[in-house]
């Protein structure tokens, strides 16, 4: 009877053997997939071919926000096995000729932004009848489909604005400037356009070349000193959000300082109550997820999103938040 036992506890044990050799072909298998991405350190976790994906933005130099925007794209590939191209222009006609060049080069996939979509409708036509595929990233996310693209991976730039608006209610605020710093940016206006559906008090735009510091400083700077009354700041980038605090400063005012979109040096002003809240539409997977979608799309057929946009935001970052954040800006992810 025991040798019985015996036999049938081997019998058993190759039984449960055969059993997870069957279960590591599904979840096993995933595990040891995830196991294997880990262990690349950065190389490529697939062996699909080395195709070779564009990006090209709206950036003009110097915007740490695009930063973001490329360590997400970049880390991506890396992963896919993909050779990143990255190039921009924050004037609208070059832009669509990067885009004409990345076509010439006959690329694999391009990722765009539409921040003025006319002067971009042209070039990436072009690309569809190329048979390029085309993903729409960060602005023109309701032209994105009529313009044949895949899908647009952003934030809802008039939702973002109405949560700006509800925000600033909440706050016991009366009197907001909104300060546009790319005239013609179609996002930038639904931003301010959405701060005023839902605000209870008054908003005011103020146009500034975004290219100069000194110029955005003094022109937020003088309509403070114009009207005292004036009790919040909202930027629509994080890079000028630190200039409209020098501004509120100079002026003497007492008007709270908002932005747009996050890095260290917001996080870090938001932990000190320097700035009040900002906006996060999340940049890195912005990247991340457009060159993660065209991978998928080129190896499988996916396509995320069932026509509609992507939404990587809008958040809402407080005090509260700022500090857990923190390790995320200071590595260029958030």
């Amino acid at each position: 009877m025991a040798r019985f036992r015996t036999w049938a506890g081997i019998a058993l044990a190759g039984a449960l053997s055969v059993s997870l050799a069957g279960c590591s072909s599904t979840g096993g298998k995933r595990a040891e997939d995830a196991r294997k991405a880990a262990a690349a350190q950065g190389r490529a976790a697939v062996n699909t071919p080395r195709w070779t994906f564009a990006m090209i933005t709206h950036s003009g130099d110097g915007d740490t926000f695009w930063d973001i925007v490329q360590s997400g794209a970049k880390q991506a590939a890396r992963k896919d096995n993909i050779n990143f191209l990255y190039s921009h222009d924050d004037e609208a006609q070059q832009q669509a000729q990067l885009v004409d060049a990345a076509v010439d080069k006959k690329v694999d996939a391009i990722i765009v932004t539409l921040a003025k979509p006319d002067a971009l409708k042209a070039a990436v036509a072009r690309a569809e009848k190329a048979g390029i595929p085309v993903i729409t990233v960060n602005s023109g996310s309701e032209e994105s489909k009529a313009f044949g693209a895949l899908t647009h991976i952003g934030q809802d730039e008039t939702v973002a604005g109405e949560a700006v608006g509800e925000e600033l209610n909440k706050r016991g605020r009366k009197k907001a400037l909104c300060v546009l710093h790319e005239q013609g940016n179609v996002g930038h206006e639904q931003r301010c356009d959405g701060v005023a559906k839902t605000f209870r008090g008054t908003v005011r735009k103020l146009y500034v070349n975004g290219t100069n510091m000194p110029d955005v400083q003094s022109a937020v700077e003088a309509k403070l000193q114009a009207d005292p009354s004036v009790d919040s700041v909202v930027t629509l980038g994080a890079p000028y959000a630190d200039t409209a605090v020098q501004a509120k400063k100079g002026a003497g005012s007492k008007a709270e300082i908002d932005t747009f979109d996050l890095n260290a040096k917001v996080a870090a002003e938001l932990t000190d109550g320097t700035l009040g809240f900002a906006v996060d539409q999340q940049p890195y997977l912005q990247g991340y997820q457009a060159v993660d979608l065209l991978w998928l799309y080129k190896y499988n057929g996916d396509v995320l999103g069932g026509g509609r946009p992507v939404l990587t935001g809008p958040q809402i970052v407080t005090r509260d938040q700022a500090a857990a954040l923190a390790d995320y800006t200071e590595r260029g992810t958030r």
